[in-house]
């Protein structure tokens, strides 16, 4: 069985918390999620101190700042050999709608949010997804949800991903949640036997 680092690097509603929790059934220990993502600001500055800091903490992390470009490549540095997970959906069209479904149903306000909504939302801290719209996709408050903007960001990440780890390849997974054979690929990555084990699958209603 693998023991070294875990990083699930797929954007957020690709099936990380899916992976989170197969990972946690293999007794690997996982980094706490909130204390990732008061690293955003880190992350904007390219300031990957704290960051790497916190992964002595864990054996496996997922989601923002792990799931944001350039992380991988400082934590590849950081830690020689560790095991990297890129999860997909079918399309980044797919993608797109399951993100603005699941920001529409935290909200709570049966439409997409605004803005200005998710400027006095609190999560993680008030104004924080509105930051994480701003300083991942760049888009306007005129068009927060900019489907452009955000289907480029995610296919540029998976992009840059598989094209950092080409010569690299026995360090990366590409995931697919819906691919039957997905808990048998993540067992063969992690020298784990397969058993017949099933991938959980959570937050399917997004």
């Amino acid at each position: 069985m693998y023991r070294g680092k875990i990083f699930c690097i797929g954007f957020n509603k690709t099936g990380t918390t899916s992976i989170a929790q197969a990972l946690k059934h293999f007794d690997y220990q996982m980094g706490k999620q909130r204390e990732g993502e008061w690293l955003l600001d880190d992350w904007a500055k390219r300031d990957f101190r704290r960051i790497i800091a916190l992964c002595h903490m864990a054996d496996a992390f997922q989601d923002i700042p792990f799931s944001l470009p350039f992380t991988y490549q400082v934590l590849d540095q950081s830690f020689p050999g560790s095991k990297f997970i890129l999860t997909m959906r079918d399309t980044p069209e797919e993608w797109y709608g399951s993100m603005t479904r699941f920001h529409t149903k935290l909200l709570g306000k049966n439409r997409l949010p605004t803005a200005e909504d998710l400027q006095a939302f609190e999560y993680v801290h008030k104004g924080w997804l509105w930051k994480n719209k701003k300083a991942i996709y760049g888009v306007p408050d005129s068009d927060i949800y900019n489907r452009e903007a955000h289907i480029r960001q995610y296919v540029l990440h998976n992009a840059s991903v598989m094209d950092y780890f080409r010569l690299k390849k026995d360090q990366l997974l590409i995931l697919n949640l819906k691919d039957p054979t997905a808990m048998e690929n993540l067992c063969r990555f992690l020298d784990i036997d397969y058993r017949g084990q099933t991938m959980p699958h959570l937050n399917k209603s997004c």
